[in-house]
């Protein structure tokens, strides 16, 4: 049997002072107190800006060893440069993130929104990442659910980053793994908002709880973080799947 890793989208929110943090506990012990919930998070920031590998061995070092982090690629590579001559710039974030060391989980590269679909570049950056690190990808644009963008991930070994941004997002795995991501209960239109709540997580629960049982290792992480909503379902969802 393969694990179900459930957590939120980063655990530096401000707004969840509070209810998740006591009033009282310094920002610098914000991370233990998350690991004291979850085994993993997402890690957000790298998007915007590559922490230095120092911050990174930090990071993991605050965790105890069972912890994950996975790593949201920097914009530089996926917005910017669309993924062109990954060979310049990708060794840069692999030599940040790989400081977590063992506790050191995907890469999620999350694709532009009025981006069109480009399989040969996709399969280009593919053919360079390393194949020691688990990738997943997340399309903004739905033109690229189809299949000819699926064979790409397969025959790298990729993972389809199935999340609610985009209505009736197809479940297909392209891997022996899979990640998924959660925005807010109405997603296509007030993103990062909302509670789920039991009822509707219920559906994921035993969807994910079969994958595990076909041996499939799941990655799931919340990023309904307004007034801690990812919190509270993050939770819930990892007391249905067991």
């Amino acid at each position: 049997m393969s694990t179900v890793e459930i957590g939120c989208s980063g655990w530096m929110y401000e707004q969840w002072r509070g209810s998740v943090y006591p009033w009282t506990l310094p920002k610098s012990r914000w991370l233990e107190a998350y690991a004291e919930r979850f085994e993993t998070v997402e890690v957000n920031s790298t998007f915007y800006r590559l922490p230095p590998r120092t911050a990174v061995e930090q990071w993991a070092s605050r965790v105890p060893p069972s912890f994950c982090f996975s790593f949201k690629l920097g914009q530089f590579g996926s917005h910017r440069m669309k993924l062109r001559d990954p060979a310049g710039w990708l060794p840069n974030h692999l030599d940040r993130v790989s400081a977590a060391g063992a506790r050191m989980g995907p890469t999620l590269v999350q694709l532009p929104a009025r981006w069109r679909p480009n399989p040969h570049r996709l399969d280009e950056f593919l053919a360079v990442a390393s194949p020691s690190v688990r990738w997943a990808i997340e399309f903004r644009n739905p033109e690229w659910l189809q299949e000819s963008i699926y064979e790409v991930l397969r025959r790298h070994g990729a993972a389809l980053c199935i999340h609610d941004l985009i209505a009736d997002h197809p479940r297909v795995l392209t891997t022996d793994w899979t990640y998924v991501r959660f925005h807010g209960p109405n997603a296509t239109k007030t993103p990062y908002h909302g509670s789920y709540g039991r009822e509707r997580l219920q559906e994921w629960a035993t969807w994910l709880g079969d994958l595990r049982e076909q041996g499939c290792d799941v990655y799931a992480y919340f990023n309904n973080d307004a007034d801690a909503a990812a919190v509270g379902d993050a939770a819930v969802l990892r007391k249905l799947v067991g």
